[in-house]
């Protein structure tokens, strides 16, 4: 009796301790740790990017950029980005200066630029490709300000150094622990005082990079 009497208290008891209300889990009550395959904290970065221009009215711009970044952590980074290329008029162009328009577009094309700023990393995934391959990527944004070097597309025209502005949107993706794939679209906002007008005038160069670059070892633990 003494037995049952022991066995009923005890299955009461976790009963009991199984109806306990202990409230309701928040998003901030749960936290995932995972340990980054990949990481960037006091690294450097250097990288060479092969870029385009094509969303000018007159000019088709091809260019390359080199890069430097410095991440203070894996959010954070602070870098310098330095370019050149040179505009080539387009189609629309040519056709304004034949004989039947005789018209030289009032256009201006890049030829340089120096940038520094910031990037802000705050995602770090990874996804299946094909169900072979697992790619570990992050997404970053940019803020940059700077000097861009433009010439005028009309013979013996002026040249226009340029205030910049230029946000940005990238991602990495890593082909190992020191390399990474990098794309960027950025937008690059001049303004820039012409000389044949004497006027101030915003131009906008929006392109996309894309580059390979090399992280700096790990330091030591």
């Amino acid at each position: 009796m003494t037995s049952w009497l022991a066995f009923a208290a005890l299955t009461s008891s976790a009963s009991a301790q199984e109806t306990i209300e202990l409230g309701r889990l928040s998003d901030d009550d749960i936290t995932v740790v995972q340990q980054i395959l990949h990481p960037k904290t006091d690294r450097s970065e250097i990288g060479v990017h092969l870029g385009l221009m094509p969303f000018d009215a007159f000019v088709f711009t091809p260019n390359l950029q080199v890069s430097y970044d410095m991440h203070s952590s894996e959010k954070m980074a602070i870098g310098l980005l330095v370019g050149g290329g040179y505009g080539i008029q387009n189609a629309t162009s040519r056709q304004l200066q034949t004989p039947t328009y005789g018209v030289a577009p009032f256009a201006y094309r890049y030829l340089a630029s120096a940038l520094v700023g910031a990037q802000w990393s705050p995602i770090y995934a990874k996804m299946n490709v094909g169900g072979a391959k697992v790619v570990h990527f992050d997404i970053y944004f940019a803020g940059r300000g700077g000097v861009s070097l433009e010439r005028s597309v009309i013979p013996d025209g002026s040249f226009a150094l340029a205030p910049t502005v230029s946000p940005g949107i990238g991602s990495r993706f890593f082909l190992g622990d020191d390399t990474t794939l990098r794309v960027e679209l950025r937008d690059d906002v001049l303004l820039e005082r012409r000389a044949l007008t004497s006027s101030w005038n915003l131009k906008q160069n929006a392109g996309v990079t894309v580059g390979l670059t090399k992280l700096s070892s790990r330091a030591p633990r």
